[in-house]
């Protein structure tokens, strides 16, 4: 019998599922700051990413090319892995990347430059997939937007994300169509930026928040 991880915060049973945070990116409209690493609120990004999810998950990884010392001296039992090829080549080589070094059937990813993680994100997404038996991964949409690469994937997506990046295909969307893909839906009305994707979202960020 499959092993099932008992979240009793959530008193609902959902299959075994790692943690990765992808920040593998250039960032180039953050003049290469690491997100990971940035204050958007009062906390790091990556220890309240960490706080509000490990609970929730039996381990947590950094999909990054840099700062792996940084990230485990503030968290010392966290894991790291570099993109199974060099360069930067998008999320969706992340994502096909964790699948050498997670044990776990499933994987919840999240970007590092989230603003906002839903309460029960993880039971909810997990319940999306399992919707259709078809679906290989379930990803978040908040106030209608979607947010792919904050997503639930199943090991067995593998090959079909292997395909995409053998065809120079990276887009998120297209690859998850081909997974049939399923959403978990979520609302916040107070929300103003469901990411952060360069210095001057970041300032009218703090600025919001701070009215």
């Amino acid at each position: 019998m499959k092993t099932i991880l008992k979240n009793i915060s959530m008193g609902k049973d959902y299959p075994p599922t790692e943690l990765v945070i992808l920040a593998g990116g250039q960032a180039r409209r953050m003049n290469g700051l690491n997100k990971l690493l940035q204050k958007f609120d009062d906390q790091i990004q990556l220890i309240k990413i960490h706080q509000q999810l490990k609970s929730k998950v039996t381990q947590v990884w950094v999909n990054s090319h840099r700062d792996d010392s940084i990230y485990q001296k503030l968290i010392p039992n966290i894991h790291c892995y570099q993109d199974d090829e060099q360069g930067f080549h998008g999320a969706l080589m992340g994502m096909k990347s964790a699948w050498s070094h997670v044990q776990s059937d499933y994987v919840l990813f999240v970007p590092c430059d989230v603003t906002f993680i839903p309460k029960r994100v993880l039971e909810k997404l997990h319940q999306a997939l399992a919707r259709n038996a078809l679906a290989e991964v379930a990803y978040v949409e908040i106030n209608g937007t979607a947010l792919y690469p904050f997503c639930l994937v199943k090991r067995s997506a593998v090959q079909v994300i292997a395909m995409h990046l053998a065809q120079q295909q990276r887009s998120l969307k297209q690859c998850f169509a081909d997974l049939h893909a399923q959403v978990a839906t979520f609302k916040n009305h107070a929300l103003f930026f469901h990411s952060i994707n360069s210095l001057d979202e970041l300032q009218q960020y703090r600025l919001l928040k701070s009215l």
